[in-house]
């Protein structure tokens, strides 16, 4: 049985198996998801698509996922956000939620985490 349409996902992290595992859980709760490499491959098409969530790893060559999410909200994007970490810390989450991120999750993500935060 297919799942319903539930919006479009961006989902950004260098690691090419993250991207996969993310991809595979959000498709198959019935998301459009894209993937990137890198925030610098994602920022030309931020606002080309009305993104239902950005999920985006903080740990990326060149742009961090906090940089991004920073340049997005000086854009005016407040796309919901969920910033993923093998290395979570008490100043980053800090962080993250000065810039309207929703949650932090660390990774490797639990069962079902990530889609808890989704709404699904």
């Amino acid at each position: 049985m297919a799942n319903r349409y539930r919006g479009a996902v961006a989902v950004v992290d260098d690691d090419d198996g993250v991207r996969d595992a993310l991809r595979f859980v959000l498709e198959a709760a019935g998301f459009d998801v894209r993937s990137y490499t890198s925030a610098l491959t994602f920022l030309p098409e931020a606002e080309q698509c009305r993104w239902r969530y950005l999920v985006v790893d903080q740990h990326m060559p060149a742009v961090t996922g906090l940089e991004l999410v920073a340049r997005l909200r000086g854009l005016g994007n407040r796309v919901p956000t969920l910033l993923i970490t093998g290395s979570p810390s008490d100043d980053l989450i800090d962080r993250a939620a000065a810039l309207g991120v929703d949650a932090v999750l660390e990774k490797p993500l639990a069962n079902g985490e990530l889609l808890r935060y989704l709404a699904v």
